[in-house]
Formats: structure tokens, C-alpha cells, sequence
């Protein structure tokens, strides 16, 4: 088995995490990315928006290295769930941007840092607060990924994409309609053993 470095590894899923959520922005309208596809409202725009503020939080201030861009939660100020929608004086391009900024500080914080240096999570109770850098940096990559599956399940529910990225839609390839005619048979076997 060859030898790999830890951070390397953090780093690695970490970006693949990033340019995933990143990917299903592209091509989509305005509104499309901000559209509340959930009841909750979670939408494309939002979920990046989010991922920004939990890297500049865990992989920022938590290891008292503050990029000067808090994350929008934590703050008796704002208001509930303001880090999962973008208003619309918040241009695609600056949320982008903004997450752009956030790899670059959190990449430089693991760099900068020992994997078991200490850290305090300032929104997390009294007492049980402390977190190291690995711990912190799994935590965002768990994150991210989850919510890179729930942009990918937003796009295909906007416009059919689906993938982890351009070249790998990690689904078989297939005829035409066979998606279809698979979907209608799930939906009869839901209704079969709903029936029971």
C-alpha cells in the first residue's frame, strides 16, 4: 500500500466536494439557483452561500485564524437560516467569489496548522467546544458532500443533470426511456408495498 499525506487526502476530498456543489450553478438562470425547491427552501445558490460560511467558521476562527468573513450563524443578530438563501442584492458572483475566498483561507489554515492543533468553535456550547483541525476539517468535507448530494438532487429536479462533475454522472448509461420506464416500476413497487 503506498503511503499518502493526511492533509493531502483532507485537501483532496475536500475540493472534490467544492467544484461538485460549484458545477451545479453552471448554466442555470438566476432564478433557477435561488428557486426554494424544498419546503424548507433549500436552493443552489443557498447551499454554496452556507459552505462558504462553514469554512470560514470551522476552518477559520475556530483555530483563531478569522478571515474577517463570519459565517451567518452564531450571531444573535441574524436572522434563522440567513446562510441558506442569497436575497437578491447578492449577485451569484459574489457568493462564488466569497467561496473562492473561503477555500483559499481554509486550505491555508490546514497547511499552516498540525492536524491535532486545538481549536474552539465559537458557536458551540460552553465546555464542549474544543475540536482539533482533523476533526474540523472532516466535519466540512462531511458538509460539504452531503450538501453537494442535495444540489445534485436539485438539479435534477430543475433541469435533469445529475453527476458528481462534467466528465462522471456516476449513473449507467442507458437507452432512451429507459429512466421512465425504470422511475414507473419504483413507483409500482412503492405501491405494491404500501398496500401490504
Amino acid at each position: 500500500m503506498t503511503a499518502t499525506d493526511a492533509k493531502d487526502d483532507l485537501r483532496r476530498y475536500l475540493q472534490t466536494a467544492r467544484d461538485a456543489l460549484l458545477w451545479k450553478l453552471d448554466g442555470m438562470s438566476e432564478y433557477d439557483i435561488r428557486r426554494p425547491m424544498t419546503p424548507t427552501g433549500t436552493n443552489l445558490l443557498g447551499l454554496v452561500k452556507h459552505a462558504a460560511g462553514a469554512e470560514f467558521g470551522y476552518l477559520g476562527d475556530t483555530f483563531g485564524r478569522p478571515s474577517g468573513e463570519r459565517p451567518q450563524w452564531g450571531d444573535d443578530t441574524a436572522e434563522p437560516n440567513a446562510d441558506m438563501w442569497a436575497g437578491p442584492d447578492e449577485s451569484r458572483e459574489h457568493i462564488v467569489t466569497r467561496y473562492r475566498r473561503a477555500w483559499a483561507h481554509a486550505d491555508a489554515t490546514i497547511e499552516a496548522l498540525a492536524l491535532d492543533t486545538v481549536g474552539r468553535v465559537p458557536w458551540w456550547p460552553d465546555g464542549r467546544d474544543d475540536v482539533t483541525l482533523h476533526h474540523a476539517a472532516v466535519r466540512v468535507i462531511a458538509d460539504t458532500h452531503r450538501h453537494a448530494g442535495h444540489a445534485d438532487i436539485l438539479r435534477e429536479l430543475l433541469d435533469g443533470a445529475v453527476g458528481m462533475n462534467e466528465n462522471n454522472t456516476s449513473i449507467p448509461p442507458v437507452a432512451s426511456g429507459w429512466w421512465e420506464k425504470h422511475h414507473d416500476r419504483l413507483e409500482q413497487a412503492a405501491r405494491d408495498a404500501g398496500q401490504e
